[in-house]
């Protein structure tokens, strides 16, 4: 793939799905859009954008996913934008008879509007359930959810330091154990999991049966960050146990992680999108990982998703919307927890994912 120059990375949604269009034009493809029905934070149209780069029908398929959180789309946006722009690694997946189908902007609401969630405040990677039976109880989170989203922000004093005497009581990893598990319970609440199937996960799983429905062998490469030491990324399975997981360790590399067994920054969780790849592709031996790279402390972005989660209940609740100077300044945190504008950032993110794409056009 190309160096990570700066007009591949982008500082906007809008920007980053111009960057999309244009690459994926630049490299004669056609662009199928899934529009949003909400505007996004410019007024732009939003859209879940798909981008086939090889035979439509194929047998073999490599899915490369940006903006499942969101916000987490600038450093998979220029993944896909790198991968289009690279004829070599385009001529390698010809060659093997790879199909790379890039999907951008699984999330457009949110990375548009600078939130990890939907606009239903629903995590995306949470949201994949069977609606028609009872789900997940997360006794957990209900009784820490007063401290994690006051009613004012910035929080007072005394509300934060309720907050940080239960973290030293009992530590980092058990509080994000418990939050970020997944929660149904709160429709304010982070890392809500929804009561039902958000525009997102219906789009998705359209994608899925129009794009990979002939695929008999399905790998899948989905890009966020958020978690983990800075630059590092970190290859999380996401694909069942038994020989799907064995598959993925020979692909990728035994450092594969898991949040099955508490080597994964990422907690277990419940609901992970990549179930639509064998609920919607059942005849293709599917494969995947997610491809996390980190970004800053992990108490440093639970801190932003809070400021992020209650100022969209108050842009969507009926009192007076809070100031412009705050919508701004926690927007501009939100970014800064989930993407590091460096270019030395933007170069190990680029070459990390270029051997992961590589990995999976060569094993498929």
């Amino acid at each position: 793939m190309h160096r990570p120059a700066a007009e591949n990375f982008a500082s906007t949604y809008a920007q980053a799905r111009r960057k999309f269009l244009h690459a994926a034009d630049a490299a004669r493809l056609t662009t199928t859009s899934y529009p949003h029905p909400l505007p996004g934070r410019e007024s732009e149209h939003l859209a879940m954008d798909v981008v086939v780069d090889g035979a439509a029908h194929a047998n073999k398929v490599l899915i490369v996913s940006s903006a499942c959180h969101g916000v987490e789309g600038f450093a998979g946006s220029g993944v896909q934008v790198c991968a289009l722009q690279d004829e070599t690694l385009r001529d390698r997946a010809r060659a093997a008879g790879v199909t790379i189908v890039h999907i951008h902007g699984l999330n457009p609401y949110g990375f548009s509007h600078l939130r990890r969630t939907t606009h239903e405040n629903i995590d995306l990677n949470r949201n994949f359930h069977d609606f028609s039976k009872p789900l997940p109880r997360n006794d957990g989170y209900r009784r820490i959810h007063p401290l994690l989203l006051p009613e004012q922000w910035p929080p007072p004093q005394s509300h934060e330091a309720a907050l940080m005497e239960l973290i030293q009581s009992i530590g980092v990893k058990a509080l994000q154990a418990v939050v970020a598990r997944g929660q149904h319970e709160f429709p304010d609440g982070l890392f809500f999991g929804g009561t039902g199937p958000s525009w997102s996960n219906l789009t998705l799983r359209r994608v899925l049966r129009e794009t990979t429905g002939h695929a008999r062998q399905l790998a899948w490469i989905d890009v966020h960050t958020g978690l983990g030491p800075t630059g590092v990324g970190e290859r999380i399975l996401s694909c069942d146990p038994g020989e799907p997981e064995r598959r993925a360790r020979a692909w990728w590399g035994p450092g594969i992680t898991s949040v099955n067994d508490d080597t994964s920054t990422s907690a277990f969780l419940t609901g992970p999108m990549w179930t639509a790849a064998t609920d919607e592709c059942p005849q293709a031996e599917y494969t995947g990982i997610a491809l996390e790279f980190g970004t800053v402390p992990l108490l440093e972005v639970l801190h932003a998703l809070r400021a992020g989660n209650w100022l969209q209940a108050r842009l969507q609740g009926s009192g007076p919307p809070p100031p412009v100077e705050m919508v701004q300044a926690i927007g501009h945190q939100m970014v800064r927890a989930f993407f590091i504008d460096t270019d030395e950032w933007k170069t190990v993110v680029i070459d990390q994912a270029k051997e992961a794409i590589e990995q999976a056009i060569d094993n498929l």
